[in-house]
């Protein structure tokens, strides 16, 4: 029979849960805590002088408290003094930032990514670079806690290996973390996960998701990836692989995956298939007599889109109003459909139509297995989301069990496009937040 926890496994739990809810929940005052945590005062007092003697946090007066008597001290966290490093690795583009304890980002810097098979020297390069200048311009009293990043791929949890990523042409294992913690030579491991399993934690924890137990995190980036939260926690599966929600077949005579199959989620609500759709990538969409004409590839009940530009950069027909067109891509391609949706272009409205249709297939399955009280749109689906929500909801009436549907949120990321990046800000945060006073030693060391 195990023997119960010790005082100092109790305290530093309880260290932990307090700088925890100082750091999420942003300047705190004792009493709060006190109430919160389900402590005495006397214990609460205790606690911050230690978080406070460690540089972790500090105490003063409040502003204004509009009552009577002794106002009770507010806690806030140092963030000028304790960060980490984050890394955002996306298809399209490479993110640093320096991120204060309380989840302010104190500095950053940021790349465009060329697309396609890569070397990791072009991600870890730039990416140590940016990490070696920041550092280089912090005070000499300041400590840096850990360093994580978020990657669009199939990452192994167990050593950071990023074992597939289908939009991104890896052809073997990319040993990322062990490569990245070689270069930065910090003192300390770099953490790697995956960017949506990521962006679903922060924003549960930050985000629109704060006090919900059971949601479902959609990102979009050129394909579509996921993270599930059930009871509060990350559903990683056995290798940490979990959440490939985009590589759901939603459509068997679909459209060909990057990953080979037929009929991904991924293919069918993809930024390809958008632009396609939309009539924005040359050569790929044969010209239709109009909005009406039904796609023998469409989704449910959907409506296909005419030809855009052609070759030469003009309009063609069907291709909407408004002369030119720039050849975007990424998340201001797909911004760009959805306004000109918005504008009443009727070539993106039959688009959004089209993948909303099958965007709704796939939340409803996903409803349907998890029943979530949430369901968070982020990345490239958070604007096509927004331009298709009706055929979204529709989709989910005619598919969803009512019981499992009754009281489900649709919501869009509050994070926006840096979810990713803060999710790699709190992995690389979690053993400051959980052991504070080990992992501040261990990193002065």
């Amino acid at each position: 029979m195990r023997a119960g926890p010790s005082q100092e496994e109790i305290r530093r739990h309880n260290l932990g849960a307090l700088l925890r809810h100082v750091h999420l929940g942003g300047p705190t005052s004792r009493a709060e805590l006190t109430s919160r945590m389900g402590l005495n005062r006397s214990t609460i007092m205790a606690l911050t002088a230690d978080l406070t003697a460690a540089g972790l946090v500090r105490e003063e007066l409040p502003r204004e408290t509009g009552r009577a008597g002794r106002p009770s001290l507010v806690v806030r966290p140092e963030s000028a003094r304790v960060y980490v490093f984050a890394f955002d690795v996306g298809v399209d583009r490479l993110v640093a930032a320096r991120v204060g304890l309380g989840g302010a980002i104190l500095d950053r810097r940021e790349t465009v990514r060329r697309r396609g098979p890569f070397s990791l020297e072009e991600i870890v390069g730039p990416l140590a670079g940016f990490a070696r200048q920041m550092r280089r311009k912090t005070r000499p009293d300041t400590v840096c806690v850990g360093v994580a990043a978020a990657f669009s791929g199939g990452v192994d949890r167990g050593n950071g290996v990023v074992r597939f990523g289908p939009n991104m042409g890896p052809a073997e294992d990319v040993p990322f973390a062990e490569e990245m913690t070689r270069r930065l030579a910090f003192g300390m491991p770099v953490k790697v996960g995956n960017d949506a399993n990521l962006a679903a934690l922060a924003e549960h924890s930050r985000g629109v998701g704060v006090g919900c137990r059971d949601l479902i995190y959609l990102h979009g980036d050129v394909g579509v990836g996921g993270g599930i939260i059930v009871n509060g926690q990350l559903l990683g599966g056995h290798a940490g692989f979990g959440g490939e929600i985009g590589h759901m077949v939603v459509n068997p005579k679909g459209r060909l995956c990057g990953c080979g199959s037929l009929g991904c989620l991924e293919a069918e609500v993809g930024e390809r298939t958008l632009l396609e759709a939309a009539g924005r990538v040359p050569g790929t969409v044969s010209v239709t007599a109009g909005p009406g004409a039904v796609s023998a590839a469409a989704g449910p009940g959907a409506v296909s889109a005419a030809a855009g530009p052609g070759d030469d950069g003009h309009e063609t027909p069907g291709s909407g109003a408004g002369g030119r067109r720039e050849r975007l891509i990424g998340r201001d391609a797909v911004r760009a459909v959805v306004d000109a949706a918005d504008r009443g272009d009727i070539v993106a409205q039959a688009a959004l139509s089209r993948v909303g249709d099958w965007l709704g297939l796939g939340v409803a399955n996903l409803v349907n297995i998890f029943n979530p009280e949430m369901v968070i749109f982020g990345g490239m689906l958070r604007e096509v989301y927004l331009g298709s929500a009706a055929q979204v909801r529709s989709r989910l009436a005619v598919d969803a069990l009512f019981a499992s549907r009754e009281g489900l949120r649709l919501r869009t990321s509050a994070l926006g496009d840096d979810a990713t990046l803060m999710g790699a800000a709190e992995l690389a945060f979690a053993q400051v937040l959980a052991d504070p006073l080990e992992a501040l030693a261990r990193a002065g060391s």
